[in-house]
């Protein structure tokens, strides 16, 4: 069953629900938002205007001009870190996404996704709190 992220990404009223759903499943202490690359960042926008939680985006790979970062926003020693993605199949993305930041000392204190569909067991296999909006699990 495929399911079209878009939709709820693209629409602001939707979007503007899964932010509201999604910040709802933030720890207290969560001290910045981060996502990777990608179309979770229109997620990851949305949830920060509603909670006011700078955000931090990590790149899939270093950039080869300019910084060079592969991490735009803040991450490091201290930080706490909610990760945010869409729609999760494998967990792999996201996984990636959370062992870059925390390789300069942040702490991922959750991951939240909107969509589960099945990368929540990755991802608490490799030992991440996870939550989801919603569970849509292939059949």
């Amino acid at each position: 069953m495929y399911f079209d992220k878009f939709r709820f990404l693209t629409d602001p009223a939707l979007l503007r629900d899964v932010a509201k759903a999604t910040a709802s499943l933030l720890p207290p202490d969560v001290t910045s938002l981060g996502a990777p690359e990608g179309a979770a960042m229109l997620l990851v926008a949305a949830v920060a205007l509603e909670t006011g939680l700078p955000i931090t985006v990590v790149r899939r790979q270093p950039k080869e001009y300019g910084t060079k970062a592969q991490i735009e926003g803040v991450a490091g020693s201290g930080a706490r870190i909610a990760l945010i993605e869409d729609v999760s199949t494998t967990g792999h993305q996201v996984r990636r996404a959370a062992e870059v930041l925390e390789a300069t000392g942040a702490e991922i204190v959750t991951i939240v996704l909107a969509i589960d569909r099945g990368g929540a067991d990755h991802l608490r296999e490799a030992g991440y709190a996870v939550d989801a909006v919603a569970v849509l699990r292939p059949e």
